[in-house]
């Protein structure tokens, strides 16, 4: 894993957005999701009325990894390894401890993995879950990853149960709550 460390900005929010790890540009503008994907991701949630500036500061913005993992040399950023994500995993942990969120949004499959079982995002993505973490439960509504490697997202079911998350997390009442009231 290649630093520097990248979280999001301090938010104490009902909600927590995870992601995989910072890509290779965050370093420089030390924020997640500050490239290409994540001009994707904010798109997505313009859609549902809340523009970047306004979730990064009410949303809590994590990461499986914190770190950038590298270059897969087959092309686009190498997925973390079980050892990379055990090592950043009570990072995950305590701030769920400690944010006791009402919903989270994993964004990608190795971050839905870290939550729920998934073979396929088809399975998972457009439905709200329920989660038991440390004895709470919490409404989980997993996003497609905004990589621009990924058509998933872009096509058949991919874009409808794209549209089916986000409406459902513009209707979750965490949301209303940080982000409109």
């Amino acid at each position: 894993m290649i630093g520097p460390v990248i979280i999001g900005a301090p938010a104490l929010s009902p909600i927590i957005q995870i992601g995989q790890a910072p890509g290779e540009r965050e370093g420089k503008f030390g924020r997640p999701f500050a490239w290409t994907a994540g001009k994707t991701l904010f798109g997505w949630y313009r859609q549902i009325g809340v523009d970047e500036e306004r979730f990064r500061e009410r949303v809590y913005m994590a990461a499986v990894c914190r770190c950038f993992p590298g270059k897969n040399p087959k092309g686009g950023d190498r997925v973390p390894g079980t050892d990379e994500i055990a090592n950043c995993a009570s990072w995950m942990s305590a701030e769920i401890e400690l944010l006791r969120p009402r919903l989270i949004i994993p964004v990608g499959k190795l971050a839905i993995e870290q939550l729920m079982p998934v073979n396929r995002l088809k399975d998972v993505i457009g439905r709200q879950h329920l989660v038991v973490i440390n004895g709470r439960p919490i409404d989980v509504i997993p996003l497609p990853h905004p990589s621009g490697a990924s058509t998933w997202h872009r096509v058949e079911p991919g874009k409808t149960l794209l549209q089916d998350a986000l409406d459902l997390i513009a209707g979750h009442p965490a949301w209303a709550e940080v982000l409109h009231g």
